[in-house]
């Protein structure tokens, strides 16, 4: 687990969100300047939201929350990210993550068959 020093974040947690974000959004090309932005900002809000928690608890949760709240930003500017691209019958359709508050080791999984497509950070690999 991440450290915490005098309620702050470390650092290192909030890169390493970042770094694994932004691979995917590369990775689907889809990191744009709006998507960099939404990036950002879920990274200074995360921050904040992991220094609630006691003894740091919930820095675990941080990469998938950030993944998460790009993806709802996203949604409402330019659309779906990521797509599901195992599927190829049916309506067009997102991966999310799982677990649902964002970790630990969260994964990208297809919303119709809930089959893990990826870890977080690794969608150019699948």
């Amino acid at each position: 687990m991440p450290e915490e020093h005098n309620g702050q974040v470390d650092e290192q947690l909030l890169l390493d969100a970042r770094a694994r974000v932004l691979a995917d959004l590369t990775a689907r090309r889809q990191a744009t300047a709006v998507a960099v932005s939404a990036l950002e900002d879920a990274c200074v809000a995360r921050e904040w939201w992991a220094q609630q928690w006691p003894d740091g608890q919930g820095q675990v949760y941080v990469a998938g929350l950030v993944a998460q709240d790009v993806q709802d930003a996203l949604f409402d500017s330019v659309g779906r990210w990521p797509l599901c691209r195992d599927c190829l019958e049916g309506p067009e359709h997102s991966l999310y993550i799982q677990p649902d508050i964002g970790g630990p080791d969260p994964v990208w999984v297809c919303e119709e068959t809930g089959t893990v497509a990826a870890a977080l950070g690794f969608l150019a690999r699948a």
